[in-house]
């Protein structure tokens, strides 16, 4: 993530504020200490990454799944199964 000094950050703000509406966060320091992080409102917020579960019920796997073209893939491989 790239840090601006604050000027650096008034100077440009408006293309600063245009990245970060598209998915660009950035930080600004003073004196090389960050103060603060600037993102998109519609940004997830860290740690809502983890979607776990988020098919639940939805999909169905079957029991052979991991076993599924087994014969073609080791044929590859010039092995059989």
């Amino acid at each position: 993530m790239r840090v601006y000094n604050i000027h650096e950050a008034k100077t440009h703000l408006s293309r600063l504020i245009r990245a970060a509406a598209a998915g660009e966060p950035f930080i600004i320091a003073r004196a090389g200490t960050p103060l603060v992080k600037v993102v998109a409102v519609s940004a997830p917020e860290e740690g809502d990454g983890n979607r776990t579960g988020f098919l639940a019920g939805r999909i169905a796997v079957p029991d052979d799944f991991d076993r599924m073209g087994g014969d073609e893939i080791a044929a590859m491989f010039g092995g059989a199964e």
